[in-house]
């Protein structure tokens, strides 16, 4: 079939399944579902869905629920009321690399194998998430990937993820600037077989996974697995999880499913206004909704009794956690990560308690912060949606590194980022 330039746009139609071989996707192109797609919540609860969007299945759901033990998160001066105060353990999405981008990339993966791309990009940081998520998921699924990255503050966590990207077979190319981005993508697209995702991969195909994972968490509510959140709180980057998640708690709600009253969603930026703003997370929001509409066609039911409006009354974002901008530790995210550290010292003298999950330096420390913050005044259980992934990195050898382009090498000899002094958990709104 005629392969033609492409960056972002419509869905496709269904065709053959892909295979499993061990641990490994074994996908035969073109390939445009997988039947593994059939179990994930979205499609369950709207199977018109498999018949109209390319997906591949890359993680294991659904992922985990537990309570969380903190020290001054129980009841007592930090939670007066003494709120439940709950994980979604989106971490443990693969054992191969987890986090959230493991879901943003199944629908951008599926779509580039049903059109017969050879190999996908993704934009980002030099220590970005989404880049190292879609090297190694990319190959699973038979693709080749490449990645787009620009400068950010060298923090220890961003040079492992440069290092264990380094040891996948992704072609790497930088850009001196965010700015710069949109050439280098232009440069690649001449070639008819590639294409390259948005920085994040934040477009609506890309937020139907969050959907997806919202309803999943809906359904453990719906088992008694968890009480019914009152706030879910996430790290906002580049949107895609955060918007995803908005349309997916009205959807349950809508569908009567583990709530009647949706949650409301609480986003930790990790970037100032107004890349992770309210308005932006919003409009993604929006675009995802009608995108699922669309989608639906004449079966839309629970979609079309979500009011698009509601959707921004859902959503705060809690701006406070920024620090000194994108990349850098704050102060509040340290405090929040130390407090972590400290309830898993705990948890180990406890034969009967769960650690808590490890706080990476910028993203999920800074939404710990928010949900620390948050719980003064929270209005029922509070919920943490971890989005680093918790897999061991790979190792990359001499080689490895010496392939990277010279920017990325002068990056990495560079002194890390440390992280500030801790700070109060800031209270109120």
């Amino acid at each position: 079939m005629p392969m033609e330039p492409h960056t972002e746009g419509q869905h496709g139609a269904a065709a053959a399944p892909p295979g499993r071989d061990s641990g490994a996707l074994a996908v035969a192109a073109p390939v445009l579902r997988d039947p593994l797609a059939g179990g994930l919540e979205l499609f369950l609860r709207f199977p018109r869905l498999a018949e109209v969007l390319p997906w591949v299945v890359l993680g294991a759901y659904p992922t985990p629920v537990s309570r969380l033990h903190l020290p001054g998160a129980t009841r007592g001066d930090g939670n007066p009321r003494g709120v439940e105060v709950w994980v979604k353990r989106e971490d443990l999405t693969s054992p191969h690399y987890g986090g959230n981008k493991v879901r943003t990339i199944e629908g951008h993966i599926g779509r580039a194998l049903a059109r017969e791309r050879r190999r996908i990009w993704a934009t980002g940081a030099y220590g970005s998430n989404h880049a190292l998520a879609t090297a190694v998921h990319a190959a699973r699924a038979g693709l080749q990937a490449g990645a787009i990255l620009v400068p950010q503050p060298a923090t220890a966590t961003a040079k492992a993820n440069l290092r264990a990207l380094a040891a996948t077979s992704c072609t790497i190319t930088t850009a001196g600037h965010w700015l710069l981005r949109p050439g280098a993508t232009l440069r690649l697209l001449r070639d008819p077989a590639q294409v390259v995702m948005t920085p994040g991969g934040a477009i609506p195909l890309g937020a139907l996974g969050h959907v997806s994972a919202a309803l999943e968490l809906a359904a453990q509510v719906a088992r008694g697995e968890l009480p019914a959140p009152a706030h879910v709180v996430v790290t906002a980057g580049s949107t895609a999880t955060a918007a995803g998640l908005l349309v997916g708690l009205h959807l349950a709600a809508a569908l009567e499913l583990g709530w009647r009253r949706p949650p409301q969603l609480v986003a930790v930026p990790v970037a100032p206004n107004p890349f992770a703003s309210a308005p932006m997370i919003a409009l993604l929001a929006r675009a995802t909704l009608r995108l699922l509409r669309a989608s639906l066609g004449t079966e839309r039911g629970a979609a079309d009794r979500i009011d698009a409006s509601a959707l921004r009354r859902g959503l705060w974002v809690d701006s406070r956690h920024n620090g000194a901008g994108y990349g850098h530790p704050s102060p509040s995210g340290e405090a929040a990560r130390r407090l972590y550290v400290e309830a898993t010292a705990l948890a180990a003298q406890r034969p009967d308690a769960e650690p808590p999950p490890v706080l990476d330096l910028v993203y999920t420390a800074r939404s710990a912060a928010g949900m620390l913050a948050l719980l003064p005044e929270a209005e029922g259980p509070v919920l943490h949606w971890m989005t680093k992934s918790a897999a061991p990195l790979a190792a990359a050898s001499d080689a490895d590194l010496q392939r990277l382009p010279r920017p990325l090498l002068r990056w990495l000899a560079q002194p890390e980022v440390e992280a500030p002094l801790g700070s109060p958990i800031a209270e109120g709104r």
